[in-house]
């Protein structure tokens, strides 16, 4: 499974086209992939890029949960899809942003780039700064989410340093 790590500025040019950061393409390239789907987010004004696979495999887990004989599954399922779209890299690790997404997400030509795990978010610079600025309460948070869990012991003795 592919891992982003990163926070990457960018522009889009005046027809929406953006450099996908070297980094992530290194990811793609190592995993051997090489389309991206490209969906408004649920939650946040941005898109993400999910790499083709990880789509592919949250479709079918969505799928195995809906009914297809079933109208209010059907119109979910619809709306999830049409909203993606399939996104190539040129040759220049450029890719395409639709005016309606540009639009969806506030951005006119700063964006900036999330790596969030197995996908990556695209924000217009300034929503992203905005909000960002509120993550004083990440230790915070983390301590809430993590404590009582067990950590990966062996992983942390790999790492200590003598």
């Amino acid at each position: 499974m592919m891992r982003f790590i990163g926070d990457y500025p960018a522009k889009a040019d005046s027809k929406g086209r953006v450099f996908l950061p070297a980094q992530f393409r290194k990811v793609m390239e190592s995993e051997g992939e090489t389309r991206l789907i490209l969906r408004p987010d649920l939650f946040q004004r941005c898109l993400v890029l999910y790499p083709e696979s990880l789509w592919l495999s949250m479709l079918d887990t969505l799928r195995s949960r809906l009914n297809r004989w079933n109208s209010q599954h059907q119109s979910l399922l619809r709306r999830f899809v049409a909203e993606a779209e399939l996104v190539e890299l040129d040759g220049n690790g450029r890719f395409l942003i639709s005016k309606r997404k540009l639009s969806f997400a506030g951005i006119e030509s700063e964006v900036r780039f999330l790596a969030v795990d197995d996908h990556i978010e695209v924000w217009d610079r300034a929503r992203c700064e905005q909000l960002l600025s509120g993550d004083d309460l990440l230790g915070a948070d983390l301590e809430r989410v993590m404590q009582g869990l067990p950590f990966d012991g062996p992983a942390l003795e790999q790492n200590t340093i003598n």
